[in-house]
């Protein structure tokens, strides 16, 4: 007898738009690769970090769905958000100011 898999059709489509939308931040920032990362109950935040620096993410509804997207588009995947991976990230003035009034304690309105 043959095995056979369900395939959810609006799990497929899920993948299918992802896997577009990583293939197009690829191809606009000359090259990509990403991780995945559980976000629980929420699925999956896949992040993208481009050859240029340039960096985004797209949240998936479960993390199978955030790996299967990934392995469409043909990126290179990292297990973890770290070292010579993390190291590729660009942050501007907007992300450094936004850091540092997290840490203390955000914008005074004097």
């Amino acid at each position: 007898m043959a095995d056979t898999q369900q395939v959810d059709p609006k799990a497929e489509r899920k993948v299918a738009r992802l896997a577009q939308q990583i293939t197009s931040f690829s191809k606009a920032h000359g090259g990509a690769e990403g991780q995945v990362a559980y976000l629980g109950e929420r699925g999956a935040r896949i992040v993208l970090v481009g050859e240029d620096g340039n960096w985004g993410d797209l949240v998936a509804p479960s993390y199978e769905i955030a790996e299967k997207a990934v392995e469409k588009s043909g990126i290179t995947a990292h297990e973890s958000f770290d070292g010579d991976f993390a190291a590729k990230v660009k942050t501007g003035r907007y992300e450094w100011s936004r850091m540092a009034g997290i840490q203390v304690g955000g914008p005074r309105n004097d």
